[in-house]
């Protein structure tokens, strides 16, 4: 299976600060995953269990070119009631095609990141929507170095789906696969994750508030921070299939603050349905997003040496502010396109081993192949242990904010930017009304069907001001 290069791969020429690294210019059309996978209401379009049996034949197909060994594929899931209908398919596409299915049940995604590179697996699927309603699901596949799929193998991935004649013969007899439980998958990582926290620290004294979402991390999420000596509070540790994210998570974190507020905690930690990202909430109750994880985390790498060719990579979201406080302490900010697979793909083509999303997305390379909440919420514990200082202290020192909106757009079809004649005049207009005091982003979202219209600028009042009419001008070109 192709891969991305190797994260130790040698420097490229530096690009600017501002230069903005995006997809590969020659990228393959790829119908069924977006930029994260595969995604969508379960049990209908994309989302079938025909499709999930279709994947794993051609994933096992795929990962089993060239190799003496039935291909071996790890499956994880986060509490959607559709994952185990997914799963199951999945499961029997893979030994359908001979290959041996290591089942790991509920866990964080980047855990099967891990496990499949432990466990010497040819690949690694994950079952999950992510931060999405419980009504959808989706598909995430890592290779066997434990790096999300390059685009190229996608596209091949569905080539075999949609015309399975390249598959070959079906498996009989002796030569169909098999499945079993991994019985202690959670252990597993739970030790990983424990391994990125210095040694010489504890958690000894530090009250902890943990938001699980009801998602893949209900059992592990607080079970690290305790065994690391933690007082820990737990909620959304309680799924029932239908309640992932529900309220609660990273992108509700309302009940996370007030428990913090109200336990006198030193830090809440609210992570999403697959725990490849985390919001923070400081012991005021003041929610700090990935741009302020960042800064904190670059400047603390930096000064101890640790962060490689004083680089940090981020997305085009990324806030002003960060860039200007990377800046001021000598840190080059390389922006990508949005998705934490293209900030790991620059941070392996830099030799860079921070970056991350404003959403929560962060990847510390050394440590991990991608985003993981759990891993990411522990470095501002060690940074908070070693300071003495408080989470809100460091957060506010790290950066300032400059005021960004993000406009969520719901327009009823989806046209290529170019082709929006309003929107793309609007856009320039309001670019050089901002000048370099602002930024304007507009996109496509690349999971849900909204126009995502992104500005920052001198005032909160002038930016909602000119995001509102961008928005007018998209509702222009696309009526109704």
């Amino acid at each position: 299976m192709p891969t991305r290069k190797n994260a130790a791969a040698p420097a490229a020429k530096k690009p600017s600060s501002t230069k903005l690294k995006a997809a590969p210019a020659a990228a393959p059309e790829r119908h069924l995953f977006g930029t994260d996978g595969i995604r969508g209401l379960a049990n209908e379009g994309a989302m079938t269990p025909e499709m999930a049996l279709a994947l794993g034949r051609a994933v096992t197909f795929l990962v089993g070119q060239g190799k003496n060994h039935a291909p071996r594929i790890v499956i994880g899931k986060d509490t959607r009631l559709s994952g185990y209908m997914l799963e199951t398919a999945i499961a029997a596409g893979i030994t359908s095609m001979g290959g041996r299915v290591i089942l790991c049940g509920p866990v964080p995604t980047p855990a099967i990141a891990h496990l499949t590179v432990s466990q010497r697996a040819d690949a690694g699927i994950v079952i999950s929507a992510s931060h999405n309603p419980f009504a959808d699901n989706g598909v995430k596949i890592f290779g066997a170095d434990g790096f999300k799929l390059a685009d190229e193998t996608e596209a091949a991935i569905e080539e075999l789906m949609r015309n399975p004649a390249g598959l070959g013969a079906r498996r009989t007899g002796p030569s169909i696969g098999r499945a079993e439980k991994l019985e202690d998958a959670r252990g597993r990582y739970v030790v990983f994750a424990k391994s990125t926290f210095p040694r010489d620290l504890t958690l000894d004294g530090i009250r902890i508030v943990v938001d699980a979402a009801h998602g893949a991390a209900y059992k592990v999420g607080p079970m690290v921070f305790e065994e690391l000596g933690a007082k820990v509070t737990a909620i959304g540790v309680k799924p029932n299939g239908t309640n992932i994210n529900a309220g609660v998570g990273a992108l509700h974190p309302d009940n996370l603050r007030a428990e913090v507020v109200k336990r006198g905690a030193h830090l809440g930690i609210a992570l999403d349905g697959d725990a490849d990202r985390v919001i923070l909430v400081d012991e005021t109750g003041h929610v700090i997003d990935g741009d302020v994880v960042m800064a904190m985390c670059a400047e603390k790498m930096r000064l101890a040496g640790e962060l490689r060719h004083n680089l940090v990579v981020a997305t085009v979201m990324s806030n002003l502010g960060l860039e200007r406080a990377l800046k001021a302490k000598g840190i080059e900010l390389v922006r990508t396109a949005v998705g934490d697979r293209y900030v790991v793909e620059a941070m392996r083509q830099r030799g860079a081993n921070l970056g991350g999303e404003q959403s929560g997305h962060l990847v510390f390379l050394d440590h991990a192949s991608t985003g993981d909440g759990i891993v990411g919420a522990l470095q501002v514990l060690a940074l908070l242990v070693r300071t003495g200082k408080p989470v809100s202290e460091l957060a506010r020192s790290a950066m300032q904010r400059v005021p960004q909106l993000l406009e969520n757009l719901t327009l009823k079809e989806r046209r290529p930017l170019e082709s929006m004649a309003n929107l793309a005049k609007e856009s320039e207009r309001v670019k050089k009304k901002l000048g370099a005091e602002g930024r304007v982003l507009v996109r496509w979202s690349g999971t849900e069907p909204k126009l995502r219209i992104m500005v920052e600028g001198p005032s909160d009042d002038l930016i909602k001001q000119l995001a509102g009419q961008l928005a007018e001008a998209a509702r222009k070109d696309i009526p109704g």
